[in-house]
């Protein structure tokens, strides 16, 4: 399966997300490609995870999720 980003917000105050934040499915090899990119294009990576949303009392997943350092105001 190939990386689909479906949802991603910039992050703060008013955002659904405290820090820029990406979600997308993928196989569980999708996440660390996506970290190598996002790393050779610089971007500041804080976390990468690999979560389950429960729906229903059923859990639906898995997805990845991976959050960056908030820019600094220039």
């Amino acid at each position: 399966m190939a990386l689909k980003p479906f949802e991603s917000c910039e992050g703060g105050n008013g955002h659904s997300f405290p820090e820029p934040t990406v979600r997308f499915h993928g196989d569980k090899s999708e996440g660390f490609r996506a970290l190598a990119i996002a790393i050779q294009h610089g971007l500041k990576v804080a976390c990468l995870r690999r979560y389950w949303d429960v729906n229903a009392g059923e859990p639906v997943g898995p997805m990845w999720e991976m959050t960056f350092v908030k820019r600094e105001a220039s």
